[in-house]
């Protein structure tokens, strides 16, 4: 086989990881917080992060590897207004990301720590959910963007 289509490839199917594992971990997450069930909410955070690590990190490495790969090969200048774009929204996407792996984090020890103690709550857990849910639009928009930049190829 070719090694451009196998590339193409890895390419196609990080992306799909990378949106697909965003969108299910948003689904969980989001879902998880309408439960007044701690222990709902920490498997919920637990399996998040887990994606993260297990999916989402080396998607969003494989990515704009093989997508420089797939520049240089193809002929494309690096410099077309589609290409800029998608870097600038892959650059978005990434700046929202790595804070939300952070939230995520801080979801999860918050939960822990509300268990171990049997209390409920405290505020701050709200306030970066809050702040974990607004991150995840620019993210998801950016690369909605990309798939679009990408199939549409535009001038």
């Amino acid at each position: 086989m070719d090694i451009y289509l196998i590339i193409k490839t890895l390419h196609i199917i990080s992306s799909t990881i990378l949106f697909g594992t965003g969108l299910g971990i948003a689904f969980f997450m989001v879902r998880s917080y309408f439960t007044h069930d701690l222990y709902e909410k920490l498997y919920s955070a637990r399996g998040t992060v887990l994606a993260d690590y297990i999916f989402t990190f080396p998607a969003a490495i494989l990515q704009p590897l093989t997508g420089a790969w797939l520049v240089w090969k193809s002929g494309y200048a690096w410099t077309d207004y589609w290409l800029v774009s998608s870097y600038v929204f892959f650059a978005v996407a990434g700046a929202c990301w790595l804070p939300v792996v952070w939230i995520q984090i801080k979801l999860k020890q918050i939960l822990e720590q509300s268990i171990k103690n049997q209390t409920m709550l405290p505020q701050r857990y709200h306030r970066l959910f809050k702040v974990w849910f607004l991150l995840g639009w620019p993210a998801f928009i950016g690369l909605v963007a990309i798939f679009f930049l990408m199939v549409g190829k535009p001038v």
